[in-house]
Parts: structure tokens; C-alpha cells; sequence
């Protein structure tokens, strides 16, 4: 049986994904969890604090597996004489710790894209700056590992890129039923979300590694904050307050 805290979090996730972070109140959230408005403040003390929650629940385990991989590429990595890491071996490791959201939540990978979707649509700056705080080394480590396949783009370019890549994942995985009903239905073609992930991780590489840099030198972002910005929920300030929308 669920904990009452479960709850919260599985009615307030379910909610976010589909409804948005301003458009779901807590009379929602309490109404589907089948709880009081005391158990939420007692749990989780504010609405902000519960998006960080149902944030923190695939963030866990995400960096987790993603420091796994990182540890097990950089390790393959020296002991191959070359020793060159290329853009392709940074991304693939990514596949296992996407994949592995689907075990912790019913379409994990799906819900946690459409929830970063959310967040990028609805500037939650306080979303970036939770992960930031958290999970800032497991997330600069991979910036880093990226920086060393591309030594040569500007860091205005691998801000750029970043920020690309992340929407293109999200676009993919939070839309991936729609894509695999076509790839059945006009390819006679069913693929998992980890097939999927497989066919958009050349794409990345290819477009990551892509040798046109024509930044100019005024447009560059200095090198530390491209590293800081790179689960790409970059927002300054908060645009708004979630208080309003706690009724």
C-alpha cells in the first residue's frame, strides 16, 4: 500500500505532466491523491517544494545510472591505446539511464521529458537551481566529457548545443507513443523507447560534432556557467510566484 506521501507525489507528477505546473493546483493534486490539504503542507510544505520532489524522484536515479556509465566510459577510455573519446561514446551513455525511468515509473522516460518539457515552457527557475544544487557535479561531468570530444567549439556553441540536444531529446521521448504508432502503422516497425533513443543518439552526434562554428567572440558564454546551465533550465530570476497557484 502507498504511503500517503507516495500518493502526493504520484497524483502530483500524473498532474504536472499532464496540466502543467501553473495549471495544476493543490485542490487537484489533494482531490486525485484522495488527501487533505494538511497532509501536503505536512509532507512537502509548498507547491514548489513538491515539484522539486517529483523531480528529485527521477533525478536520483538518472544521475545515478548516468555516473555509472560516465565512470565505466572513462574507464574503457584509458584503457584503449588511442584513448580519444568521441561525441557518440559521451551520448550513448545516456540510453541505459533514460531506459532504466521506464522501470521506476510507468513510461518514466515519457512522464520525466514532458515534465522537463513543462519546466522549460513555464520558466521554472527554481527547477534549475534545485538539480544545480544536487546534482551539479554528475551534471558538469558530462558537459566535461562532451568538452573534451569538441575542444575546439567556443563555449557559446556547446551552450547552444546543449540546449539543442536536451529539446530534441524531450521532443522525442515526451512524444515517443505518437512516434511509435507511426513507425507501425507506416513501417510495419515496432520500436521500444530504448530503439528510439538508439536512432536519436547518431543524430545528436552528428549535429553535436558538426564543424561550423561562426559564433562571434561578443556572443560567447563563459565556460563555467555553459557547464552550470547544462540541464538547460536557465532562467535568471523567477518569473513568477507558485504561491498563486496554491488554492
Amino acid at each position: 500500500m502507498s504511503s500517503t506521501k507516495e500518493k502526493i507525489l504520484d497524483a502530483a507528477e500524473e498532474l504536472f505532466a499532464d496540466h502543467g505546473f501553473t495549471e495544476t493546483s493543490l485542490r487537484m493534486i489533494t482531490a486525485k491523491a484522495e488527501v487533505n490539504l494538511a497532509s501536503v503542507n505536512y509532507h512537502f510544505g509548498s507547491k514548489k517544494t513538491l515539484i522539486q520532489a517529483v523531480f528529485d524522484r527521477f533525478m536520483q536515479h538518472f544521475t545515478q545510472d548516468l555516473s555509472v556509465e560516465m565512470e565505466r566510459l572513462e574507464q574503457s577510455s584509458a584503457d584503449k591505446s588511442n584513448g580519444a573519446l568521441k561525441v557518440i561514446d559521451v551520448l550513448t551513455t545516456l540510453i541505459t539511464p533514460i531506459n532504466k525511468l521506464n522501470q521506476l515509473r510507468p513510461d518514466g522516460a515519457g512522464v520525466f521529458m514532458n515534465l522537463l518539457g513543462r519546466a522549460y515552457a513555464e520558466t521554472q527557475g527554481h527547477i534549475r537551481r534545485f538539480a544545480m544544487e544536487n546534482y551539479a557535479d554528475v551534471l558538469k561531468r558530462f558537459t566535461q566529457l562532451l568538452q573534451v570530444t569538441s575542444p575546439n567549439i567556443l563555449p557559446s556553441t556547446m551552450f547552444w548545443r546543449l540546449h539543442f540536444m536536451l529539446g530534441s531529446f524531450i521532443f522525442t521521448l515526451a512524444g515517443h507513443k505518437a512516434l511509435q504508432e507511426i513507425s507501425e502503422s507506416d513501417f510495419n516497425q515496432q520500436v521500444t523507447i530504448e530503439e528510439i533513443i538508439k536512432q536519436l543518439v547518431p543524430f545528436m552526434s552528428a549535429a553535436f560534432s558538426f564543424d561550423g562554428d561562426h559564433m562571434n567572440d561578443n556572443q560567447s558564454i563563459n565556460s563555467n556557467q555553459t557547464s552550470q546551465n547544462s540541464l538547460g533550465l536557465d532562467s535568471n530570476t523567477e518569473h513568477q510566484s507558485l504561491s498563486a497557484g496554491e488554492h
